[in-house]
């Protein structure tokens, strides 16, 4: 049966290394803002990169963009899970379709760096204290996704180390209800109306139950009560969103949505070997149940020359239940509760400039104000507040100097005021583009990065952190040169890289305390990657990536040695088959060479993990659409956790679901 499942496993991997879906382009309408670029699709068009609309192929950095046709044929049920199947991009969950545990939720690694990619909703942040809940924005309502790997602190500020994930919204959702039904208890529904002017949405999504999503060994210097193991279930995981866009002319848009997801994580002893209070199996350890909220809301606005966005994000999350057992002794009734706010007000301002044929110039300005309220609990009836102000300039300079070579320089001064401990920093970007012919490029880029640490990582929040008020900001340098080239129905990517992260922050946990803190380490990488779409004939379309890299951590309490972190080969890819009414895509990411790295322990190996997702789906008629989704098809038991913390990802599940438009 071993042998089975490893011919099966290695011929899926085969298969999807030589091929993917890539949907055909689509069209959009572009705002009168952006006529200048009407003459390209839209899915070759990218603006994240640049802060302006540029073909891809002429944008001199690391870029993907994934249509909402694209995550629909993935089998996606959340941005999540669309991510984790790009090339570059490491995993992290715990749980079934990214299932999140209050503050610790997923995480977006591009190239081996962990904390480094800052995800913008229509060209805004709203994650809170470095977090973002990745399943909070239903993808039917996701227009497109830009991705820029390598640093963007220059243009988008601190937390843009790794890259740039922008999650463009649709300026007007159809006409529709959908509904749908799979094991483990799922259900999932969504409906959304509106007009030119208004839209509506709301969405729900359950999960009953996962058994044995991570198996916990329990030694002696964890608890003077046993030694054996716990298994953790996760129950009744629900998801809600509601909101609406109001587009009051061609240039200005609000939005308005609201996010709340509840879960339930228990607790079990299922192995005794030792014990001095008569634990027994099934006894409960500990029992919580997570609630985020979050209340996002933007108001953009738009013309041929000035770009502003508003926005005003509130995330609340709390953690409570019963403690059977702590550390020392047996606490029948114990109770645990945490309760925290975050909330994040600013705005961006950008003027962009056309000074002649050859040259343009963007010049621009954030502010943001941030709050983090440690809120009363039960036991704690005094809360903590704390505040913060980040202030930002930058501005970028492109030059063309004839009709093949172009470069562009940037910079960026951010400083913060308001909190104890206050940063500054300065950042340049330096690129150069050399078209070989108007579908064949070659880049050079260079920029700096930084990230602030959080009021969170510096002051600690909870029970179980400790404050870290020397914590240093994190810089570094990210070095790439790059290849792209469209060749008939072929688009091919290629890029060499490496960073270098002086300060790296990352949590390290003290076994003999019980409680975690943040410090400063140092991180390096160097890689390759190669990508690759083909748009085939008779309704077939392919696509494979391949990334190899080594990223390290070098850590002070680790014999300042470096070490391996995360996995060094990583394959991605898929295949995608439309025919009238039927459409069909096989899609998979694979990572090898992987290690754990606890904060307390030397590096250790760890098997592979594979990503997969089959979806199926048929339109009988152009209102109504029939859709099965199937989930790690080959019912594998992967750990997508990098840290030494085992949470499996769900077992093999499926999803069937009927949408009607109207």
């Amino acid at each position: 049966m071993k042998n089975h499942k490893y011919w099966l496993t290695m011929g899926v991997i085969l298969a999807l290394s030589s091929c993917h879906g890539s949907v055909s382009a689509q069209e959009a309408d572009i705002s009168k803002a952006q006529e200048q670029v009407d003459v390209y699709e839209m899915d070759d068009t990218i603006v994240t990169a640049t802060r302006t609309a540029k073909k891809d192929v002429d944008v001199p950095a690391s870029t993907v963009v994934i249509t909402s046709e694209e995550i629909k044929a993935s089998g996606a049920s959340n941005v999540a899970e669309a991510l984790y199947k790009v090339n570059g991009f490491i995993a992290k969950s715990m749980g079934a379709r990214g299932a999140t545990m209050g503050t610790m939720t997923n995480e977006l690694g591009i190239r081996g760096i962990r904390n480094g990619t800052l995800v913008l909703m229509n060209g805004s942040p709203f994650a809170w204290r470095g977090n973002t809940n990745l399943e909070q924005i239903p993808v039917q309502n996701i227009e497109r996704i830009e991705i820029v790997k390598g640093g963007g602190s220059v243009l988008y500020g601190s937390e843009a180390m790794a890259g740039v994930v922008n999650i463009i919204t649709k300026k007007g959702l159809n006409n529709q209800i959908s509904a749908g039904f799979g094991n483990f208890g799922q259900q999932d529904y969504h409906l959304s109306a509106g007009d030119d002017k208004m839209n509506l949405h709301y969405s729900y999504n359950r999960w009953a139950e996962q058994n044995g999503v991570k198996e916990t060994e329990v030694t002696s210097a964890d608890s003077k009560i046993f030694t054996g193991s716990t298994r953790t279930d996760l129950l009744n995981v629900e998801k809600r969103n509601i909101g609406f866009s109001y587009k009051f002319n061609p240039n200005l848009t609000l939005i308005y949505d609201y996010y709340n997801n509840k879960s339930e994580w228990n607790r079990y002893v299922d192995r005794v070997d030792k014990t001095t209070k008569n634990i027994a199996v099934g006894d409960p350890f500990n029992g919580r149940e997570y609630t985020t909220e979050q209340h996002i809301t933007q108001l953009n606005y738009q013309d041929a020359n000035w770009k502003a966005n508003f926005y005003y994000n509130t995330n609340s999350v709390e953690s409570h239940g019963p403690t059977y057992m702590d550390k020392s002794s047996l606490t029948p009734n114990g109770y645990y509760n945490t309760r925290e706010r975050n909330t994040t007000l600013g705005t961006d301002i950008q003027r962009s400039w056309k000074l002649g044929e050859k040259s343009e110039a963007i010049l621009g300005a954030d502010l943001q104000h941030e709050t983090y309220q440690a809120l009363p609990t039960s036991y704690t009836k005094t809360g903590q507040n704390y505040m913060r102000n980040n202030w930002a300039i930058f501005g970028q300079w492109e030059q063309k100097f004839d009709d093949r070579n172009t470069a562009t320089l940037g910079m960026r001064e951010t400083w913060t005021s308001g909190a104890g401990t206050n940063y500054s920093n300065f950042s340049a970007a330096a690129q150069w583009l050399h078209k070989m012919d108007e579908k064949n490029n070659i880049y050079v880029s260079m920029n700096q990065s930084f990230i602030m640490p959080t009021l969170t990582q510096i002051y600690g929040s909870g029970a179980l952190s400790m404050p870290a008020t020397d914590l240093k900001p994190q810089t570094g340098m990210n070095y790439e040169i790059g290849w792209k080239q469209e060749h008939n129905d072929h688009s091919w990517r290629a890029a060499i890289f490496h960073a270098d992260i002086k300060d790296n922050i990352a949590a390290k946990w003290n076994r003999t305390s019980g409680l975690y803190q943040y410090t400063n380490e140092d991180f390096r990488n160097t890689g390759i990657e190669l990508s690759c779409d083909i748009k085939g004939k008779n309704g077939w379309s392919y696509q494979y990536g391949v990334t190899w890299q080594n990223p390290q951590t070098k850590n002070e309490k680790k014999q300042n040695l470096w070490e391996p972190t995360q996995g060094k080969l990583q394959l991605t890819g898929g295949i995608t088959y439309k025919k009238d009414k039927f459409s069909t895509s096989l899609t998979g990411s694979y990572l090898c060479n992987r290690v754990q790295s606890p904060s307390d322990k030397p590096a250790y190996s760890c098997k592979p993990y594979f990503l997969t997702n089959w979806t199926f789906s048929y339109a009988p008629d152009a209102q109504s659409e029939i859709a099965l989704s199937i989930e790690n098809l080959l019912n594998r038991e992967d750990v997508t956790m990098h840290t030494g913390s085992n949470y499996y990802v769900a077992p093999i599940n499926y999803m069937l679901s009927y949408n009607y438009r109207f």
